[in-house]
């Protein structure tokens, strides 16, 4: 039965549709199902006990503070956490410049709400990430897209699609999700470039920066952008991956005239369901983001906040660098498996990218092959993964899937990953005879 509601409802509803992602995790709950569908940090690296003993010391010391209301723009503390923290991968910023969201997804709404115009065009990877796809489209933004291979974005294919005029650019450029790859260091200065010829900002979304695997740390945008407005190089990363210079608080300015906004996240290193993220920007795109945010939910939960910061600056502030090599050891070997696996078990025709950190990586069916129609088959087969078309904006992608390698144990990952190589090699079989009915050209 209709309910008057439903004719009650704003235009941009039109727009508006569930997550594929989210969807899919309904039908994977049961147990028997090994899912890959999900970006899902494995819960048993969570680090319970030192959350635990992080919210007795807030509330034994400070309950009545963490428990209250607060700046819209984020406990200060952990803001010069942050400030410190992100300086040694050389982003120069200052607190002015950071805000706190609730999880990324809050960032990205946060820049449709102050950005986007019904209508406006943004230029996005493809494939690209369906949460930002999912939250621009609620501001009725259409999208241009470039290819990425390999090596991230085909910036050689740039200029053409800049010609549209996007109003700006969305890049992953580590360990993109979905695709798992990264944009090369050749590849990020001529982006720079050629972003700064034609005057387009870009937003960089970097939740999985920290969790790489193998090579070498490679420079934010947001650095690359900073540098080249100084009109110096960039200055190289000592062993651990840091810029070796002295962080002063405040000496920022050239990065604050910049044209990059810089997203990340506490979701892949603590803890998920802190909803714990911040975005870095000049001063007034900040300013602009706090009034925004106010009439979303005022501020971003306090407790989680003053929690996050007493695991951050405990003993001898060093928790999350020993913290994330955990991470690292333990998703290095489930990635590693599932490559193993794959190719074990993939049949012939059947490709996928080699990420070098991250969550996940990319498969490439044989064209002709829908991987949304194979799902329900896999399911059948009780394993999961996500359809590849959620990711393009254009709907293309028919033919490709995301897997998802952290949330499983090597085990599970080799008994899933031969379920799908089943899956594959029989809908490959199905194919083929109706491609040999399609008379030659």
């Amino acid at each position: 039965m209709t309910t008057p509601w439903n004719q009650r409802c704003a235009q941009r509803m039109q727009w508006m549709s569930a997550s594929t992602i989210r969807e899919l995790l309904k039908l994977t709950e049961k147990p028997d199902i090994i899912s890959f569908g999900g970006g899902m940090p494995a819960p048993e690296v969570f680090p319970v006990n030192a959350f635990r003993a992080a919210a007795d010391r807030v509330l034994s010391r400070q309950g009545g503070q963490a428990l209250q209301y607060s700046a819209t723009e984020g406990y200060r503390p952990l803001r010069e956490w942050i400030v410190a923290y992100m300086a040694r991968y050389g982003i120069e910023s200052a607190p002015e410049n950071v805000l706190i969201t609730s999880g990324s997804q809050q960032a990205l709404d946060l820049i449709g709400k102050i950005m986007i115009n019904p209508g406006d065009l943004i230029l996005t990877e493809r494939p690209s990430y369906m949460g930002a796809l999912q939250a621009w489209r609620a501001y009725q933004a259409e999208f241009v897209t470039v290819p990425v291979d390999d090596d991230g974005l085909r910036v050689e294919l740039l200029e053409e699609a800049l010609c549209a005029g996007p109003k700006f650019m969305y890049i992953l450029p580590n360990f993109q999700n979905p695709g798992g790859v990264t944009l090369s260091l050749e590849r990020r200065h001529q982006l720079m470039e050629i972003a700064d010829h034609y005057g387009v900002p870009i937003i960089e979304d970097d939740p999985y920066g920290e969790l790489r695997y193998e090579g070498d740390h490679l420079p934010p945008l947001v650095v690359i952008d900073a540098e080249r407005m100084k009109g110096r190089s960039l200055r190289a990363p000592n062993g651990d991956g840091y810029y070796a210079h002295e962080h002063t608080p405040g000496n920022g300015r050239a990065y604050m005239r910049g044209n990059v906004i810089y997203l990340s996240t506490f979701s892949k290193t603590l803890a998920p369901g802190l909803r714990l993220a911040w975005l870095v920007a000049p001063v007034e795109v900040v300013q602009r983001c706090i009034i925004a945010k106010q009439g979303m939910d005022l501020h971003t939960a306090t407790l989680n906040q003053m929690i996050a910061h007493e695991i951050l600056t405990e003993g001898d502030g060093n928790f999350l660098d020993s913290h994330v090599r955990l991470i690292r050891s333990v998703y290095r070997q489930r990635r590693d498996a599932m490559l193993a696996a794959m190719e074990a078990y993939f049949p012939e025709g059947v490709q996928w990218t080699h990420p070098d950190g991250g969550l996940f990586l990319w498969v490439t069916l044989p064209e002709g092959l829908d991987a949304a129609e194979i799902l329900k088959d896999a399911l059948a087969h009780k394993v999961a993964y996500v359809p590849g078309a959620a990711f393009h904006p254009d709907g293309d992608g028919h033919n490709t899937l995301r897997l998802n390698f952290s949330l499983c144990d090597p085990q599970r990952i080799e008994t899933g990953i031969r379920r799908l190589g089943e899956v594959f090699a029989h809908a490959i079989e199905m194919h083929e005879p109706e491609m040999e009915l399609v008379p030659a050209p």
